[in-house]
Parts: C-alpha cells; structure tokens; sequence
C-alpha cells in the first residue's frame, strides 16, 4: 500500500470522529505543552542566575579577614588584611589578572539641598572595575595617582545620579559625604537590581586610602576585604591556590597553624546554584512528563475503540488482499498522527506559555528581569517523544487489528 495513500486513509478515518480525536489530541497537547514551557522557564532562571553572577564580576574570588590566634585562643574580628596583601596578589599570582583592596563605609551623600543615601559606599582600588567587570558610562576611574594622593574624588551609579543631579551632567560636580567634599570624576554604567531585589546602581566608589585617611581618620593600612579576579573559570581553582600561598608567606603563617584568612570562590556558588536550576527544570519536566504518559494512554485508547468499530472494515481490506502488516501499519500511522498533531499544537502552546510566564514573573518581581528563553531543543524533543508516545501506545491496538481472523471480521456486527 502505498505510504501517501495510508496517510489518506489515515486522515480520513480521524476526520470521521472530529471530537473524539481532538479530545484525544488534547492530552498529548497539555503534555507536550507543560514539559516545553517548564523547560524553558527552568532555563530562564539559569540564565537569570548565570547573569548575575556574571554582573558580579568575571571569575571573582573574595578574600575575608579571618580570625587569629592570641594565647591559644582563635580570636574573630581582627584586621588580618591589607592593601599591600591585594598588591601581592595581583603582582605573584600568575592565574589572578586584577585585584583590589576594599574598605566598606557608609553615610549621607549631599549635593545643594538633597541629600541620599547610598546602599554601597565602599573605598577601592583603580582595578576594582576589571574584576568586576563593570563599564563606566561617562568619566573616567581612579589611577595611581588618586590612590597615593588619597584623593577626594568618587565615581557614582546611575541611581545617584537620578536622586542628587536629575538632567545635570554630574562629571566634575561636588558632592559631600561627612562634610567632605569630593569631585565625581565618573558615572557607572547601569547594572539594575541582583538576585535579591538590591538596588546595584546605587552605589558610590572612592579611593581607598581616601576612605581610611579622610573619612575614617584611620593610620592603619588595614582593609575589610580583597577582591581578585582569575583569568579564566578553568583557573579558579589555581588562582584560589596562589593566593593562599602567597598570603601564608606574607602574614608567616607556621605549618600546621590555621590561616587568618578566608578564600571564597564565587564560581563554586553559581555552579551549586546552576545545579540546583537544572535539578529543578529536570523535576518539573518530569511532572510535565506525567500528563504526557496520561495523554498516551488516551490515544491508545481511542486506537482500541477504533480498531473495534472497524473490524467488518479491516476484514473487507483483507478479504480484498490487504496483508497484516498494512493493516498494522495504517493503525499505526493514525496513531502517529494524532501524536503529532498535538505535539504541533502542544510546542506552539507551550512556547507561548513560557513567554506569558516569563512576562508574568517579570511583573511581580522588583526589578529582577528573567530573561526570555525558548527552549527549542526541548521543543524537538518533545516533538519526537509525542511521536514516540503515538508508536508505543498504538502499537498494540493495531496489531490487534493486524492478527484479526478475514471471516471473522466479515462476520462482525
């Protein structure tokens, strides 16, 4: 018989009972439906979490004060770390390519009559916008020279510029923070909100010896933290291993005592979250699976009630010459095409739910933007996995049809 011919019959056999195979189709259309749109959703939060770790920085690794020994006992709270240590780092740890010291602060910042308060005020070093990986919008950063100097000179986020100077070009304008004036020399480029919700642009960076000196009154070379960027995710984990011996040398840490630092590897964080993602979309497209499995079991069904109500038909066919195999195979073609048709329907279905989804999060959430992701491989393969559902549930019903007796399908009322 021949295949386009089978596929003629094939429509026109589904076309006779219009409700009976649209409500069969249905299910395999929720089905294919919920495992796409859940697949793709999963895919959007792993991307909104690679994201934000990547506006964090590029292959960041924290350095923390630890804690130190006095008279046996581990003491917290002590300033083990210093600028010289960031120095160190960035000049003898060939897989670090930039690092910076940082100093945390806060405050008022004022400029004529208004007046803010920043989330983040922090005293860095002039590498501090490689590691994390930040552009600058306008202006220019800190050099050398600023640093040394201790200059009174800041560079701000787009939130300040919106709440202190509106429509006015803040480069080269004066601002206070704790009655010291300072110049902006730069505006940062927007980075928005992270995975919690804080705003990141509202921000104001200075000089770090500024911090320590001017604003703390501080004669300590002492900084609250160091940041270091490695050059490449393959070399955390040897950029985590300079770093620690060069600090055991610098602060002569003896063998067998704890250090007084702390190495914290970001990438190991995003990954640990990207698992957990993956996990996540893996379990829900399991569960989108399940109505999949049920929407099968509905065409199998169908198929049994089709095969009942034309057995007088499959027994003129073979009465005519019709073999077996053409028998099982004309079952199993309708099969595979109401399969099909809902997987069609269902990808198209569950592509525009992942968007509506998407956008709906997007609406709740406070200023964290998921991005739109369509899951095209999971499209295909749910695609394949319907027709696959209309092979393996049609099976049986169609060879039953195949191995039925010529006469006594004849003889059938």
């Amino acid at each position: 018989m021949n295949f386009l011919l089978t596929l003629r019959i094939a429509y026109r056999a589904l076309a006779k009972n219009k409700m009976r195979a649209g409500l069969t189709v249905l299910g395999v259309v929720i089905g294919i439906a919920a495992v796409t749109a859940m697949v793709s959703v999963g895919q959007s939060a792993g991307a909104l979490v690679q994201g934000q770790f990547e506006m964090f920085g590029t292959n960041v690794i924290v350095v923390l004060p630890g804690s130190r020994s006095h008279g046996g006992v581990r003491q917290s709270g002590h300033p083990t770390l210093t600028a010289e240590d960031s120095s160190a780092i960035a000049e003898n740890c060939p897989s670090v390519i930039a690092s910076t010291p940082m100093i945390f602060t806060s405050g008022q910042v004022i400029y004529g009559n208004v007046n803010w308060s920043p989330d983040t005020m922090r005293g860095v070093g002039e590498d501090f916008l490689v590691v994390r990986n930040w552009q600058l919008h306008s202006g220019g950063f800190f050099t050398a020279r600023d640093i040394h100097s201790a200059a009174k000179t800041c560079v701000i986020g787009q939130t300040l510029v919106a709440k202190l100077f509106q429509t006015r070009n803040p480069i080269g304008q004066k601002i206070r923070v704790k009655n010291i004036p300072f110049q902006v020399i730069g505006v940062l480029q927007a980075k928005g909100a992270n995975m919690v919700g804080e705003d990141q642009d509202n921000v104001l960076l200075m000089p770090y010896t500024t911090v320590r000196k001017r604003l703390q009154g501080s004669r300590f070379n002492n900084v609250h933290a160091i940041m270091a960027s490695a050059r490449s995710v393959d070399l955390m984990r040897e950029a985590e291993n300079e770093i620690d011996h060069v600090l055991y040398e610098r602060h002569r840490i003896p063998p067998g005592e704890n250090r007084d630092f702390e190495v914290r590897n970001t990438t190991e964080i995003a990954n640990m979250l990207s698992i957990i993602t993956g996990t996540m979309t893996l379990l829900l497209a399991a569960i989108a699976g399940i109505s999949l499995l049920v929407g099968g079991v509905g065409v199998m069904n169908i198929m049994l009630v089709s095969v009942t109500e034309r057995t007088r038909e499959i027994g003129i066919r073979m009465a005519v010459g019709a073999r077996g195999k053409d028998i099982l195979r004309q079952f199993l073609v309708e099969s595979v095409m109401l399969s099909s048709i809902g997987g069609l329907i269902g990808v198209l279905l569950g592509v525009g739910s992942s968007v509506g989804i998407t956008m709906a999060i997007n609406s709740f959430s406070q200023g964290t933007e998921w991005p739109v992701i369509i899951s095209f491989k999971a499209a295909v393969v749910a695609m394949l996995f319907a027709a696959a559902v209309g092979i393996f549930f049609g099976y049986y019903p169609a060879r039953r049809a195949s191995l039925l007796d010529p006469i006594e399908a004849l003889r059938y009322e």
